[in-house]
């Protein structure tokens, strides 16, 4: 099969990161405008469910990033074109945004506001940075096995579940102390209305450092043993 026109797959990549960020977005919004209507397990639920919703939608087209995190990550491991890294990072950062104007929209600003993504009041901001980027490489490696190792018997149909799955977990075990990025364009697209810039430069290095910190441990400990690499 013919993979898809970069304009397809960059395409997906909005749609599929708007759906991502939309849900989690509006969990934050609903918990924050109408208390009472959803807490932190159900906005960790929102972003996990909405993940894997996103990727089931549209990962067979674009490989389901949703992330310059992930799409950095497969770029060390040489399984996405270098090329195609920074339109993928725009594409995100659209989608991503597109979800933020909907908040801005239909809810108060103090919603808009409680999506700017910030440590926890014990955390420092180092602190936040070592979890962010301890979270997200165990990200990157779940990832690369789930999706792209066909060793695994979990590879391929789970993937979606699996991925979103760790969202939910590292949201709620990591979360109220990071502030649970693990994605830059989720950090930075509501900075981008807000214009909150203080923290902000946790929430782009620690993702990214954990990712090619993770590819780069998955790779040396698994790629180079499978015959398909």
């Amino acid at each position: 099969m013919d993979q898809p026109s970069l304009a397809v797959r960059l395409g997906a990549e909005v749609v599929g990161t708007f759906l991502f960020f939309f849900l989690g977005f509006s969990a934050i919004a609903a918990g924050t405008d109408l208390p009472g209507s959803i807490g932190p397990l159900g906005t960790a639920f929102a972003f996990g469910l909405g993940l894997a919703l996103a990727i089931t939608a549209f990962g067979h087209i674009s490989g389901g990033h949703y992330n310059p995190a992930v799409t950095l990550g497969l770029m060390v491991v040489r399984k996405h074109p270098v090329k195609e890294v920074i339109p993928y990072w725009i594409a995100q950062v659209i989608g991503g945004f597109l979800a933020m104007l909907v908040i801005v929209i239909v809810f108060e600003d103090s919603a808009s506001n409680a999506l700017d993504t910030n440590p926890g009041a014990a955390i420092s901001d180092w602190g936040a940075l070592v979890l962010e980027i301890v979270a997200t490489a165990l990200f990157l490696m779940v990832i690369l096995t789930v999706a792209t190792d066909k060793r695994a018997p979990w590879n391929g149909v789970l993937a979606p579940l699996l991925i979103g799955l760790f969202i939910f977990t590292a949201a709620n075990a990591v979360g109220p102390s990071s502030g649970g990025s693990f994605n830059p364009a989720r950090s930075l697209t509501p900075v981008l209305w807000n214009q909150d810039w203080s923290n902000i430069w946790i929430y782009l290095v620690g993702p990214a450092a954990g990712a090619v910190l993770g590819a780069s441990i998955w790779s040396l400990l698994l790629e180079k043993d499978d015959p398909e690499a």
